[in-house]
């Protein structure tokens, strides 16, 4: 058995919660990457709507969440956390074990938390059409999504070897509307670069990036939308965890550890913070878990400095774990985990010493994944499944210390369309990919040069 916490549509929050407030430390300046200065609301209106600038910002605690997102909301919010009795029984472990469950959303991820509002905001400051990247899709999806409840065109960057791994996704996107191109492609003039360089790239979330924002850049109507790193969209994910800590009282607990993959920083930002806030105040001292690929290890293994967000160098600079701009990931599954940098807020909150870090390699990943769903019956993203194999460490290594633990993880989304990655697992074709820190170190040479 399982048992479900759950809030009635009046519990959903009425206001996002803006971590920016209670950081021990200012955030560290985001720098125009002509000037060297930091940027201005000017310098990212050709961009972003001025609400979501505002937000990106801002330093009030908490902002409203408008009514007509909050209707939207209603579709699948509040989502439900589960006590995993079954899983609990499976590991023979006196901990327990609680998971927020984010694919119950229309798209399948915690992604539309964040679309919603941005396209709501966007439709509001009257622009027609939207240009995005995505990783694994499931980006792109909750973007098609939301365009097609608010009328927005849109048109979708996805990383070429997600384009070809994940078929599905892009069908999805297709269906609410939205046009999708593999990354790189000939559309713009950084994709048509990077295929001149080297025709067979896999791509990555830095060059769909590129495309992007190039595509924003050159069209007045259009906005650029970006479904994780920036400090809007994880204020927007806060969601998860606001209800989160209102499900844990319904529950009689409160957790010793909360986990969530990390490769931009939406997720782990959307379980985290909120609990994250009372580690800042003081009233509980609950760790913090970033789970991040080993391919891909920004929080572990990669540089806090100033890089660019994307391949071309488009992009201001943010001050983040990075493992350079030009950074070409393994093509593994969890595709959305496959990103250079992290979330500057996040980054610095790891560099402070706030949330920890780990990283580890696909073949566990999926021998987790196995274990949940053979006990929880639902079927976990690869990328949320780093979660789940973290939280099952966790448990292991309590019993291992006598102790009992209060673990929370937030399952992020639901891994229907990465069948093809569980068919590589059963037939035994995954295979493990490091990445060394002397490539980490061949970045370094090749990151800005910022004074101060």
């Amino acid at each position: 058995m399982k048992v479900k916490f759950l809030l009635k549509d009046s519990e959903i929050p009425k206001t996002w919660y803006n971590i920016m407030a209670d950081m021990p430390n200012r955030p560290a300046a985001v720098l125009h990457p002509g000037t060297g200065k930091p940027v201005s609301p000017d310098d990212l209106a050709p961009l972003f709507p001025m609400p979501l600038i505002e937000q990106e910002v801002s330093s009030q605690r908490e902002i409203p969440i408008p009514e007509a997102v909050r209707d939207i909301y209603t579709l699948w919010r509040p989502s439900p956390m589960f006590r995993a009795l079954r899983l609990e029984e499976a590991l023979g472990t006196k901990s327990k074990i609680y998971y927020k469950y984010e694919g119950v959303s229309p798209s399948g991820s915690h992604k539309p938390n964040t679309s919603i509002p941005q396209a709501y905001y966007n439709k509001m400051s009257g622009r027609k059409r939207i240009a995005t990247e995505t990783g694994a899709g499931q980006w792109g999806c909750a973007m098609a999504l939301a365009g097609s409840f608010f009328g927005l065109e849109v048109k979708v960057y996805m990383v070429k070897v997600s384009y070809n791994q994940k078929p599905y996704r892009r069908m999805l996107m297709e269906t609410w509307g939205a046009k999708v191109v593999p990354s790189p492609s000939r559309d713009t003039n950084s994709g048509r670069a990077i295929l001149a360089a080297d025709p067979d790239t896999p791509g990555s979330l830095g060059i769909a990036i590129s495309e992007a924002v190039e595509d924003a850049a050159t069209r007045e109507d259009t906005s650029y939308a970006l479904g994780s790193v920036l400090n809007h969209v994880c204020l927007h994910q806060t969601v998860i965890g606001l209800e989160a800590k209102e499900q844990m009282k319904l529950a009689g607990d409160y957790p010793d550890v909360v986990i969530g993959c990390c490769g931009g920083g939406s997720n782990l930002s959307g379980i985290g913070f909120p609990f994250l806030r009372d580690k800042i105040a003081g009233s509980k001292n609950p760790r913090i878990v970033a789970v991040e690929p080993s391919s891909c290890p920004t929080l572990t293994k990669g540089i806090y400095a100033y890089d660019f967000g994307d391949t071309a160098k488009l992009t201001p600079l943010m001050k983040m774990y990075t493992l350079g701009h030009d950074f070409v990931p393994d093509g593994i599954h969890a595709g959305g985990l496959r990103y250079h940098g992290d979330s500057p807020l996040i980054s610095q909150l790891r560099h402070e010493g706030l949330l920890e870090a780990q990283a580890y390699g696909q073949i566990a990943v999926f021998e987790s994944a196995m274990i949940f769903t053979r006990a929880e019956g639902i079927l976990p993203a690869p990328e949320s499944s780093h979660a789940i194999h973290s939280a099952i460490l966790e448990a292991k290594r309590a019993d291992e210390e006598g102790k009992q633990k209060t673990i929370l993880f937030n399952l992020s989304g639901h891994g229907f369309f990465d069948l093809s990655a569980y068919d590589d697992y059963l037939n035994g074709r995954l295979k493990d990919l490091d990445y060394p820190k002397e490539k980490v170190a061949e970045a370094l040479h090749r990151l800005p040069k910022v004074e101060g």
